[in-house]
């Protein structure tokens, strides 16, 4: 899992307004301790927060933590692809309505059984999760982060290398406040959207 420290002015910007940089900040946090619970529960035989910043009270014990590199995303993403040594699955922290049920594909025991590679699309065009049976560094290096072609670059990157690519369900990521009312209503049961619920409750 790759991820951002939670601090004001550093995650989650494009929340800022209607909210301030403390309270995205706030739902950063809970994005990420949503998507960690998640990642706890998972069949793996490792999980990893490759992290930028340090780690606080929202981190459970189970991960290992290692820093991101210097360099783009798409160089931070290949990095951590290149730490690892068999099949890996990597996911952000932008999409807590994760569920174990929509990660199993990728994680089953026959998981890449005539498969080379998953794909979770986002719907703002990124991606996801991104699957990888042999972890190649240079998958992702040069690939257009951030951007509304990422998705379609990323995966057109796998296709054209060959991979045998399974397809992951459509989420959508949280980057603006219209993004964490969806999710929120989604997911209701979740601390992400407990707390948007009490950002919320007093009108603006």
């Amino acid at each position: 899992m790759i991820a951002k420290e939670p601090l004001p002015g550093r995650v989650k910007t494009r929340l800022t307004p209607p909210f301030t940089p403390v309270e995205a900040a706030r739902l950063a946090e809970a994005a990420l301790a949503d998507t960690l619970a998640v990642v706890r529960t998972l069949p793996a035989r490792r999980r990893i927060l490759v992290l930028d910043g340090r780690p606080g009270p929202w981190l459970p014990p189970g991960f290992d933590v290692v820093p991101q590199c210097p360099g783009g995303l798409d160089e931070r993403l290949a990095a951590a692809f290149g730490a690892c040594t068999g099949p890996a699955l990597l996911i952000g922290m932008d999409t807590p309505q994760i569920t174990p049920a929509l990660l199993a594909p990728a994680l089953a025991a026959d998981a890449w059984r005539d498969c080379d590679a998953f794909f979770g699309p986002a719907e703002d065009g990124g991606f996801w999760a991104l699957g990888l049976a042999a972890p190649d560094p240079d998958l992702l290096r040069g690939v257009p982060m951030s951007v509304p072609e990422t998705g379609g670059a990323q995966r057109r990157r796998l296709t054209e290398a060959g991979l045998r690519v399974r397809d992951l369900p459509p989420l959508r990521d949280v980057d603006t406040a219209a993004d964490a009312a969806y999710v929120a209503a989604g997911a209701p049961h979740g601390r992400f959207a407990a707390v948007f619920a009490g950002l919320t409750a007093v009108a603006r």
